[in-house]
């Protein structure tokens, strides 16, 4: 049980917890997931820790085959710029390792933009807090629960 998985639960919405065999060799993690489950990478997302204006740190969900639209982040969250944060920084915020962060259960509450191509889809994969394990959920529940502003954040 991950604190992802726990605060999911702790909301009482619908979810379920997918796992797979993660191979540390893999060169993207959400194409692995997408890839090892049988679903469309546009429906598996990536949360990405940015640094918003050299001082906040921000979470940025995009599908896995789409990058993160630094200045579309920062616009979403009031920033002016954005860049990604260091690994180490990611992590200590959000309780999570590289490939493993998710959006639920960080360690501190992120500003977060989820992108809209999200609500395209019923539910959607984002990483459940460990390399190998998806909590599947209801877009609009996601960003409710991490207070997300849902906007156009991911370029292709």
């Amino acid at each position: 049980m991950t604190p992802a998985v726990e605060a999911a639960k702790a909301a009482g919405i619908a979810f379920e917890v997918v796992e797979y065999e993660h191979d540390a060799s893999a060169a993207s993690y959400g194409e692995e997931a997408a890839e090892k489950l049988g679903v469309e990478p546009e429906r598996v997302f990536k949360t990405l820790v940015a640094r918003l204006d050299g001082r906040q740190l921000a979470v940025g969900i995009v599908p896995v085959d789409a990058q993160l639209d630094m200045k579309a982040l920062a616009s979403a969250l009031g920033g002016r710029r954005a860049e990604m944060a260091p690994p180490a920084d990611a992590q200590r915020a959000t309780g999570y390792v590289l490939g493993g962060i998710s959006p639920l259960g960080q360690k501190r509450r992120l500003p977060a933009a989820l992108d809209e191509s999200a609500l395209r889809f019923d539910r959607i994969y984002v990483s459940a807090g460990r390399r190998g394990v998806e909590i599947v959920l209801a877009p609009a529940d996601l960003a409710r629960l991490i207070g997300a502003t849902v906007t156009a954040i991911a370029r292709t």
